[in-house]
Order: structure tokens, then C-alpha cells, then sequence
């Protein structure tokens, strides 16, 4: 396999073997470059390859000249928070909700947001100058020049400052709420931002070993989490994935609450609060049609972006607006945060029960009337070649005929992992079921073979 590049979420792939410890330093030397900042902010999540990836990450930057403040183990909403509060540029070591064996280098600006697209290929221009001439441009720094590393477990304190300040003094005193922290990022600092606002929180899944994060639990599989909440009479489950940018919710009957319905959840009540900047919500492709038929008879305007965060933060920068998300539970509240942020958003969804008087599973029955969606992750070697199938794409014609009006077929290369993701949403399930597997032989057919 060749080495791990840039994608929709930062550089991405196996660890030690698409991204290597070669890759991370040659990537924070680039960094260094395009960024020149005296200083940056690195965290990880608590995979085992983590330290090794940070430490050479860290090494790059440092042979540039920079100096690097270690927050050590922290949430990647975590970093964004410090990068954006001290203005330093920040990075994150995290494959997010991908297994163990994964990694990832995300990188944030010294606002605290993800770099824009035309910064982040200008870093992976230099990083293919730096892997092909690594001993060019000559005259490293030497001395005191040298860059630092230092730990400064400080970070954690001021990003559980933000996130306490984000329920402007209200507390969740009589609130059960059972965490799972997928063995991640959170496993230490969700629990304690829960308690220091007053709940009583029960935490699965926050005993990370390197090796078990994501690991049939998190954001990602909330099976075990729903069983959890209704055997304890809980109010309310939340799950994160590994680095805590997502969040998905449980109600108190055990029922998933996903992405859209809390967006729409937020969207309301910030509407009913005249907080909902230009009564308008971002959301990306991926996002249920029943969100938006939701939101139409409610007054409010949806506006539609590629997959991705960073496409629903340029969203929301570009007109002023406030809130925006993912069906995933990656959720963007702009007033509060650079970047999605699962316990940001869990704090927010406990403060809203509390302050409307109603238990979650009254709050979203029949919100969102979820139009049947089936989705599909057909294994490609490289999905990129997607774009230039047209077998593929006259499939996806055909089967847009066949829905008409009302439905959606989606597809799209993960950006992440080795897939092409199949959306199809129609009125009936059989339907969109059948259509879906249709088009992933299709792409199996056409795609399947490197």
C-alpha cells in the first residue's frame, strides 16, 4: 500500500505502514514551513501507535524551528479550543471513529479552525518536496534555534473551562446521564465536565488500553449503551467516537437518537430563542430528506453542503450563521466552537432538556419523519476512481429515474477509508434497500479490482 495522504479529515491510513513515523515528521516539517508559527499545540487520542506518531509529528515541526506544547492525551475539539485561545496553530494525532490499527493527523489554524482546502494542498505540496529533497532547503536551525518540546498538561484545564462556560451557569443537578467514551479521547473529561456541571453519570467504555478504542462501542456501535440507559432508568446516553467530535444520543426509553434529530432538536430551540442566525441550518449531502421536509414546516431554511465538517464550517463563516451538522452527531454550534464537538453537544442537549421540562424521547418522537435511507460501504482499493466509472454513474442515472421525486441516491469515495459510500433514500425500505445493493454490484464490478 502507498503512503497515506491528505483526504477529507487530514492525513489518514494504517499506522506504521501508510503513516509512518517517516510520513508524521516529514508532515510537521511541511507544516512548519507553510505555517510559520513560533509555536503549536499537539494532542493525540489513545491509540497505541499514537505517542510514536506524535512524537515524530512533533520532531518535524521542532526541526523547523518550532516549538511544541504537548497537551498529551485530549479530544481534537480539545486542541481546536487551545489553538484558538492561545492563537497558536494546533494539530491532532486521531483517526477518529476508524479501528485501532488506523491513524490520523488532523491540523488546525491558530483561529482554531481546520486549515481551508487551498492551505491544506499548499502543505501537501511541501510535504512531497520534503519526502523527495529531505535535505533541502539547506541550513537547519542549530543551538537555540532548535524547536522545544514540552508537555503542558494545562490544555485539558482550559478546555474543560470552555465547555462548563457553555451552560452560562446552569446546572444539571437530578440529571442522570450514562457516558460512552469508546476507550477514546474522552474517556477522562467527559465523565468529569458531567460531574463538575452537577449530573450523575455513569461511564462505559473509558478504560482505553491502546487497542480497544472504537471497539464495538462509541458513536459508532451505541447497541450496548441503549441497553445500559433503559437498565438504569437513565435520562440520557451519549456516545462519542474516539476523538469526541461527534456525539449521538440515547433517550431514556433506549431509543438512538441520531444526528439529524438533534440538529433539528438545536435548530428549534435556538429559533424559539432568537439564536439561530438567519433562521437557517447547514447540513451536508448525507443529511435525511426528512430533516429537511422537518425544517420546511417549521420556517426553516436548510442550506446544503459537500460531506464534511470543514464544508459546514465554511457554510456557516461565509453568511454569518450559527448552526450547522451531520447525520453522524457531528454537530457545529459557531457561537461555541471552531469544530464539531461531541461533549460540547451533549452538555447543550442536557442543558435543553432541562431548561424545556421534557424527557428526550418526548422532545424527538416525530421531529424528524426519517424517509427510509439505506447506506452501503462497498470495499475499493482506491475509491478515488469513483469520479471516471461511467458504468458506474449511468447505474446511479437509472436508479434516479426510477425514484423520481422521492428519492436520493448519493454517492461519494470516503475521503478516510478504502470505500465508496452508497446513499439511497426512497419512501419505501424494500425499495431503497434493493436499489442500494443494485448499485454496490455495480461498483463492486466496475471499482473492485485495483
Amino acid at each position: 500500500m502507498g503512503p497515506a495522504r491528505f483526504g477529507t479529515d487530514g492525513v489518514r491510513g494504517i499506522a506504521n505502514e501508510e503513516l509512518t513515523a517517516e510520513l508524521a515528521l516529514a508532515l510537521g516539517r511541511a507544516t512548519a514551513r507553510v505555517l510559520p508559527a513560533p509555536s503549536f499545540v499537539v494532542c493525540r487520542d489513545t491509540r497505541r501507535s499514537g505517542p510514536l506518531l506524535q512524537a515524530a509529528f512533533s520532531a518535524g515541526l521542532a526541526t523547523e524551528g518550532a516549538d511544541v506544547l504537548d497537551l498529551g492525551v485530549l479530544p481534537t475539539p480539545g486542541v481546536a479550543a487551545v489553538a484558538a485561545a492561545r492563537a497558536m496553530p494546533g494539530a491532532v494525532v486521531s483517526a477518529s471513529h476508524n479501528p485501532f490499527g488506523d491513524n490520523g493527523i488532523k491540523l488546525f489554524s491558530l483561529l482554531g479552525t481546520k486549515l481551508p482546502v487551498e492551505v491544506e494542498d499548499e502543505v501537501a505540496r511541501e510535504l512531497e518536496s520534503v519526502l523527495a529533497h529531505p535535505d533541502k532547503p539547506p541550513g537547519r536551525p542549530t543551538g537555540h534555534g532548535v524547536g522545544r518540546i514540552s508537555a503542558d498538561p494545562s490544555g485539558e484545564a482550559l478546555y474543560r473551562e470552555h465547555l462548563v462556560a457553555t451552560t452560562e451557569g446552569r446546572r444539571l443537578d437530578g440529571l442522570h446521564v450514562v457516558l460512552d467514551c469508546a476507550h477514546g479521547a474522552s474517556s477522562e473529561v467527559a465523565p468529569a465536565v458531567f460531574r463538575q456541571c452537577g449530573a450523575r453519570v455513569t461511564a462505559l467504555h473509558n478504560a482505553p488500553d491502546g487497542a480497544n478504542i472504537n471497539d464495538q462501542c462509541g458513536s459508532t456501535h451505541p447497541a450496548q449503551l441503549a441497553s445500559v440507559v433503559a437498565q438504569h432508568g437513565a435520562d440520557l446516553g451519549l456516545a462519542f467516537d474516539g476523538d469526541a467530535d461527534r456525539a449521538v444520543a440515547v433517550d431514556d426509553t433506549g431509543h438512538i437518537v441520531d444526528g439529524d434529530v438533534l440538529l433539528a432538536l438545536f435548530a428549534l430551540d435556538l429559533a424559539r430563542r432568537g439564536r439561530l442566525a438567519g433562521d437557517t441550518v447547514v447540513v451536508t449531502k448525507m443529511t435525511n430528506l426528512g430533516f429537511r421536509l422537518a425544517m420546511e414546516a417549521q420556517g426553516i431554511a436548510v442550506r446544503e453542503t459537500d460531506v464534511g465538517d470543514r464544508h459546514v464550517l465554511a457554510a456557516l463563516d461565509a453568511d454569518g450563521l450559527s448552526l450547522g451538522g451531520e447525520q453522524s452527531g457531528h454537530l457545529i454550534f459557531r457561537a461555541l466552537s471552531t469544530t464539531g464537538d461531541g461533549i460540547l453537544t451533549g452538555l447543550l442537549l442536557a442543558d435543553l432538556m432541562l431548561r424545556d421540562g421534557r424527557r428526550l424521547s418526548e422532545l424527538a418522537t416525530g421531529l424528524v419523519d426519517h424517509v427510509p435511507q439505506k447506506l452501503v460501504n462497498v470495499p475499493i482499493p482506491q475509491p478515488g476512481r469513483l469520479a471516471d466509472s461511467p458504468a458506474v454513474w449511468d447505474a446511479v442515472a437509472k436508479a434516479e429515474g426510477e425514484l423520481g421525486h422521492e428519492g436520493r441516491v448519493l454517492l461519494r469515495a470516503s475521503g478516510t477509508e478504502p470505500f465508496v459510500r452508497i446513499m439511497v433514500e426512497a419512501r419505501d425500505e424494500a425499495q431503497a434497500n434493493a436499489v442500494a445493493a443494485q448499485l454496490a454490484g455495480v461498483v463492486e464490478a466496475a471499482l473492485g479490482q485495483a
